[in-house]
């Protein structure tokens, strides 16, 4: 690549634990010989997914072409993050020839579209493309249309009523912007609820998207890669829920970190988690602990009340073994009180 062409950047969007991360790892092993560079944007003040990625750093894409940023959704902070951080990236030596963007769960993709539009960057970086991701099993479930009869009656009763969720919004928000939608978790979908799936993302989908069956994030990177969509100089084709806004609000979801003691049983931890995510609503949760006698730290990653773990590095010789969940809901549903009580308590050593 020479230093006048512009810099490709992908971005990967998707709900709530749809496989953002795992599938950024398999890019990442699977670089097909170019270097890489991640940013991951979090929602909260602590990252999870980053520290996950610098674990798997290889030569293609070093711990330091990862960066991440915590404080804030980066279309929100263009200024002070985003465009600091690109600049950082493209000054490494060497530099990087493709960057990969995950954004957090909770982001609407178009924003940050318009954010390759600052002059710092408009004539250095072009949007590849926008990857999608959508978890086949819950959206077959019509998890963000829970009962679709019910809205269009009401809809019918009173034509002000604004039927849209948060959640709905996001979701669709995110489809419309997308070049390709990767159909994740079809291993625990089933043929039925991919079927289901794809229903719902074509009847949502502005235009015809390619959808890709995908499972634990293996796709072939030239699926997704080099796909010089332009996406920046194609935002009239993408559309918002939020078109016409100058901004858009984070305030429908807040974010609660809970440190929490080092743990006798990681089987107590998840059921604690699943009882949280059904009794309080909670959307996701990710982060780490400690286990008594294991010199191995425990990831754990919790969409609703289904929760997954395992043991993913050591822990260092000096590092604390504290755990650290981030738990994340609508904002209606936080009781910040309530979510320390169910992962605090009891949940120590004994």
């Amino acid at each position: 690549m020479s230093d006048l062409s512009k810099l490709p950047v992908t971005v990967i969007t998707g709900f709530l634990g749809s496989g953002k991360t795992t599938l950024v790892r398999h890019l990442m092993t699977n670089p097909q010989g170019k270097r890489l560079a991640i940013v991951v944007n979090e929602f909260g003040d602590v990252g999870v997914d980053g520290e996950i990625l610098k674990s798997c750093a290889i030569p293609d894409c070093p711990a330091e072409n990862i960066m991440e940023l915590a404080n804030g959704c980066i279309c929100c902070t263009v200024a002070d993050d985003f465009i600091p951080t690109i600049e950082a990236l493209m000054a490494l030596d060497p530099r990087p020839e493709h960057i990969i963007i995950e954004t957090s769960g909770l982001a609407l993709p178009k924003p940050l579209l318009k954010a390759f539009d600052w002059p710092d960057i408009r004539s250095k970086i072009t949007v590849d493309g926008v990857i999608a991701l959508a978890d086949a099993e819950a959206v077959a479930a019509g998890r963000f249309a829970p009962n679709v009869d019910a809205v269009e009656a009401q809809r019918a009763a009173d034509e002000s009523l604004d039927h849209e969720t948060p959640l709905s919004e996001v979701f669709e928000d995110q489809l419309s912007c997308a070049d390709i939608i990767l159909l994740t978790k079809c291993d625990l979908a089933g043929d039925d609820g991919i079927a289901k799936a794809k229903a719902v993302i074509e009847a949502e989908s502005p235009r015809p998207i390619p959808v890709v069956e995908v499972t634990e994030g293996v796709v072939d990177p030239r699926v997704v890669l080099g796909l010089e969509a332009a996406a920046e100089d194609d935002i009239d084709a993408r559309p918002s829920h939020h078109d016409g806004h100058d901004d858009h609000e984070h305030d429908d979801f807040e974010s609660v970190v809970i440190d929490i003691p080092e743990l006798a049983d990681p089987a107590e931890l998840v059921a604690r988690i699943e009882d949280m995510a059904r009794s309080q609503n909670i959307l996701r949760v990710k982060g780490y602990a400690s286990v008594a006698g294991k010199p191995m730290r425990l990831l754990v990653q919790a969409v609703g009340a289904r929760v997954r773990h395992q043991y993913d590095r050591p822990w260092a010789p000096n590092e604390p073994r504290q755990g650290r969940l981030v738990v994340i809901a609508e904002h209606d549903d936080v009781n910040s009180d309530a979510i320390r009580a169910a992962l605090h308590d009891k949940v120590a050593a004994e």
